[in-house]
């Protein structure tokens, strides 16, 4: 068995939990590099207007990538039961089941994909001096979509098993593979915005390739034909999970491409001042993304167990972490936000400073409200891996009503700051629901925590 591989079923609840969690994030970090270092060589080595070309494919590139990792995060939550459970033969035929499922929905998101791509952009407003990028960069990318499933399924399987060791190298490879051809397709070869989409999906490919290799070491998970073979109650269950985790994605990005569409009509310079904040969105929330994919699998790990007390115990400990990681990552923010934000932006002075006084407001606003964020990505990822993903997709359909809502009214009595404040009532709204849906849960399984306390006791 792989010496990466971790049992969250025994142990400390805090030290367990941030180790796993330490080692997503740096992996995070690095998977974030993909997204900075586009941004980076697009908007010094391109410009403004290929700079807001990214942010206006942002959304609908999301909403692919979350409907992906929504289903490979469903299939993972019974991968690291059956784990829990010590019922390897049911780990095999539930990580198979998850493979056939997850080309199943891969062809369908590529056609799918493919098809929306430029009525959407339509849709969403997009100036004209940019759509053609935009539409480039989103069909490069949309064409890459087997290869964004098939890392993402692999990296779920590992990280169901406890290792979060193997993600996270694989990023470093991937990510040092991303910033040397990004810099070779878009400064050297001049391929344009296509350079930074190829260079990204290779990457990527690196990453998923680095992963088949240790999972093949894996003794647990030597594979049997029949392993691939649908079952139809396991494959109910399977959808059952990621369905609605990938549906809760789908509708934030929903949410999302309409606060895009009103952010398109303030023009090209607002658009990139808005773009180079949310370039580092992804920078902000890598902890609180991280200590979710810990939280499902030690939650998950631990109800297969039948160890109810210890998933309240890491649901306060995540809590305590998160808070304290939020407040870290604020002030840092605050105080060296304009430095971090000047690598993205470009252009003569006038359009610098307008487009930095716009990106630096929205980061503050972000940084400041940033607890809130990481309370929801943990009791989301807590009530998801105790089996429930119908409640977190509420929540997502909470913070879309929010979001939306925010981002046409707001702006109507505030102006165009106004649409800063959609994020943060989103996360809110979304919280209200996490709160009282994670409280009904733990008093759900209060019967088994009295059997486990009586059988500790005996």
């Amino acid at each position: 068995m792989s010496t990466h591989i971790k049992k969250m079923t025994e142990g400390r609840p805090t030290p367990l939990i941030l180790s796993f969690a330490f080692s997503l994030m740096a992996g995070n970090i690095f998977q974030q590099l993909y997204t900075v270092v586009d941004t980076m060589v697009v908007g010094k080595g391109l410009g403004v207007q290929a700079l807001a070309a990214l942010g206006a494919s942002d959304w609908l590139n999301w909403m692919v990538l979350g409907i992906i990792q929504g289903l490979t995060q469903g299939f993972g939550i019974m991968m690291a039961q059956e784990f829990g459970a010590k019922r390897d033969d049911m780990l095999r035929k539930v990580i198979g089941n998850s493979a056939c499922l997850s080309v199943i929905f891969m062809i369908i998101l590529v056609a799918a994909g493919q098809a929306v791509v430029t009525p959407v952009l339509h849709i969403l407003q997009t100036p004209g001096d940019i759509i053609g990028n935009a539409t480039l960069y989103l069909r490069i990318m949309f064409a890459g979509i087997p290869i964004v499933m098939l890392y993402n399924l692999l990296a779920c399987i590992l990280r169901a098993l406890g290792d979060g060791r193997t993600p996270l190298n694989a990023m470093i490879v991937a990510s040092l593979t991303n910033i040397a051809l990004d810099i070779l397709f878009v400064m050297v070869f001049h391929f344009g915005i296509a350079g930074a989409a190829v260079a990204t999906l290779i990457a990527q490919l690196v990453s998923a390739l680095f992963c088949i290799y240790h999972i093949r070491k894996i003794e647990i998970l030597s594979f049997q034909a029949s392993d691939f073979r649908l079952h139809e109650g396991m494959t109910g269950k399977l959808l059952y999970l990621g369905s609605p985790m990938a549906f809760q994605n789908a509708i934030i990005a929903v949410g999302g491409m309409i606060v895009q569409s009103v952010v398109n009509g303030f023009g090209v310079i607002f658009i990139a001042g808005f773009t180079a904040t949310n370039k580092l969105y992804g920078l902000l929330e890598i902890a609180a993304t991280s200590y979710g994919y810990a939280m499902v699998t030690y939650v998950g790990q631990n109800l297969g167990a039948g160890k109810i007390r210890r998933i309240r115990q890491g649901v306060r400990s995540a809590v305590v972490i998160g808070t304290v990681t939020a407040v870290v990552i604020a002030v840092v923010m605050l105080l060296g936000g304009r430095l971090i934000l000047s690598l993205f932006i470009s252009g003569t002075p006038e359009e610098y400073e307008m487009t930095m006084g716009i990106a630096y407001y929205y980061l503050a606003v972000m940084s400041i409200c940033l607890p809130i964020l990481y309370l929801l990505h943990v009791l989301r990822s807590s009530i998801q891996g105790m089996g429930n993903t119908v409640l977190p997709m509420l929540s997502g359909v909470a913070e879309f009503i929010m979001r939306t809502l925010s981002a046409v009214l707001l702006p109507l009595f505030m102006g165009q700051e106004g649409i800063f404040y959609a994020e943060i009532l989103a996360w809110a709204g979304a919280d209200v629901i996490l709160v009282i849906s994670y409280f009904a849960k733990i008093r759900g399984y209060r019967g088994l925590a009295q059997q486990e306390q009586i059988t500790a006791e005996g």
